[in-house]
């Protein structure tokens, strides 16, 4: 492996580049550690500085992982998600799809807590406002992938199921349906990209400076009253997010302008 003095690029991203390939290619397989900064810094005739700088890209992309006292690694494969509203609820009422094999869903906590500013403004109340918050975490073998958390209001759920600190045995919105008495019938979803807190960078083993992508995800029933308010955190670079949807076809009776030319 060598590097091109001349080239434009600097030095530690031409090797990023090829870190980067020989993962891709399988010759680095998830988990195996790399050889060490000096190793490297051998290997490619550069300062042990230039290596650092590397392995700092290469982790804010999430393709590596440092583990203090043990070495830096190959990260897990890339998440991919159907989050949206479409995958959570299903093409039919009733259907859930698991998630794969390799991630465990953890229940951590259920109380009651005061309502962050987009959870009160999804439900129109202060924020601070007491309201019961499910949380949860999904991890893999070697990482945690997501921080989640479920909110209703105190009035709704008081004395219900949904207090208590137990998963249920099918998805969250048919418990709450059930118990609640109402229909969840519309949802829409705000996906942002935004820095973490501390919290959920030491949660999510990231930098500080690593992008996450966070979802809030609001469900509405048949009056267009919020039911529950849900947030989602992801590692930014180690997530994908995908909906699949159908294009509708022309109307044979449309006119065959473009609306957003068109004169008043």
């Amino acid at each position: 492996m060598t590097i091109n003095p001349g080239a434009a690029e600097f030095p530690h991203r031409q090797i990023a580049a090829q870190l980067r390939e020989r993962i891709r290619r399988g010759e680095w397989q998830p988990g195996e550690r790399l050889p060490s900064i000096p190793a490297m810094a051998e290997m490619f005739g550069v300062a042990k500085q230039t290596v650092q700088r590397t392995i700092d890209q290469l982790r804010v992309e999430g393709i590596l992982i440092t583990k203090p006292g043990s070495g830096t690694y190959v990260r897990g494969t890339r998440r991919r998600l159907n989050r949206l509203s479409r995958g959570r609820y299903g093409a039919h009422r009733g259907y859930h799809a698991d998630l794969a094999a390799r991630y465990r869903q953890q229940l951590v906590s259920v109380r009651r807590e005061p309502a962050p500013p987009e959870v009160a403004d999804a439900f129109g109340v202060r924020d601070g406002t007491e309201m019961l918050a499910r949380r949860h975490l999904v991890k893999t073998d070697d990482a945690t992938v997501e921080l989640g958390a479920s909110w209703f209001r105190v009035t709704d759920v008081s004395g219900t199921s949904l207090e208590r600190a137990e998963a249920f045995g099918r998805p969250l919105y048919q418990e709450a349906e059930e118990v609640l008495g109402k229909r969840y019938a519309s949802a829409t979803d705000t996906i942002s990209a935004r820095q973490p807190s501390r919290d959920e960078a030491e949660i999510l083993q990231i930098r500080p400076d690593t992008p996450v992508l966070h979802l809030l995800h609001v469900a509405f029933d048949e009056t267009r009253k919020p039911i529950e308010v849900a947030q989602a955190t992801w590692p930014g670079p180690m997530t994908t997010l995908t909906e699949e949807y159908k294009i509708p076809a022309p109307t044979p009776s449309a006119p065959d302008t473009d609306p957003g030319l068109a004169l008043a």
